[in-house]
């Protein structure tokens, strides 16, 4: 873990107010796994007074990627970044996905800006994997692709892709990939995590998401991230400690 000053190369608006900061930090870009977090202070002043918590979205070279939405005043900031600025990076942090093992097609089920971490597993998926990005949103407007592979859409409304939920449309494509050995990597809202998390144990699947919680430290002091465990539900386990990565057996969403 480290505590870097990281500089700005750019900010990159994509459709729908939806950004990319590229940022150049060599320690970070080399030691960070995909679903691991950093934790950023966005701003040299007491306000915001916390850092934030992003997944990155992306490695290349000696720069790391955040993809996020100007949701309040933290990421207001950070969208307006410019060449040159200086952020503070706390991280790498948490567990990241398991992405080895025995299977031979990755789905990616994203739902909104939870599409955020899976560039960078895609990229690090052995070769010998197929792949499969379900991504759904409420409208087209929520749907992001960027950096997907081989992808199939879903939208509440129907206006782009599948109409009903992410989870919906994996279940009916589910019979075209039964002759695979399946793992699946799901990151999104908490309704969409448990409807996948349901689905998956019905259906005997691997599946491992990225969870999210509001965070203070970022690595277990605070106590301020508690999520339940399965096998002890007397013991919380922490999204920014033990995660923020699960496997849905493990916890209860």
């Amino acid at each position: 873990m480290f505590v870097i000053d990281a500089t700005v190369e750019k900010s990159i608006e994509l459709d729908n107010q939806i950004y990319l900061l590229k940022i150049h930090s060599p320690q970070i870009a080399e030691t960070i796994r995909p679903g691991q977090f950093l934790n950023i202070r966005v701003s040299d002043s007491y306000y915001p007074l916390l850092r934030r918590p992003f997944s990155v979205c992306d490695v290349e070279d000696d720069f790391f990627y955040l993809m996020f939405n100007i949701y309040g005043e933290g990421t207001k900031i950070l969208a307006n970044k410019r060449f040159g600025d200086v952020i503070d990076v706390l991280g790498p942090l948490g567990n990241g996905f398991n992405y080895n093992g025995d299977y031979d097609t990755a789905i990616i089920v994203a739902g909104g800006l939870g599409a955020a971490p899976f560039p960078f597993l895609i990229k690090k998926l052995p070769q010998d994997k197929n792949v499969y990005s379900f991504i759904g949103g409420r409208t087209f407007k929520d749907v992001i692709i960027h950096g997907m592979k081989n992808i199939l859409t879903a939208t509440d409304d129907g206006s782009l892709g599948y109409k009903g939920t992410v989870v919906d449309l994996l279940k009916v494509n589910l019979p075209m990939l039964n002759s695979s050995r399946i793992k699946i990597f799901g990151c999104g809202p908490n309704a969409m995590l448990r409807s996948l998390k349901e689905f998956c144990i019905d259906n005997n699947l691997d599946c491992e998401v990225s969870t999210e919680s509001a965070m203070a430290c970022g690595f277990g002091i605070c106590q301020g991230c508690p999520i339940e465990s399965v096998d002890n539900p007397d013991k919380f386990l922490l999204v920014c400690k033990d995660g923020p990565v699960f496997n849905v057996k493990d916890v209860i969403i």
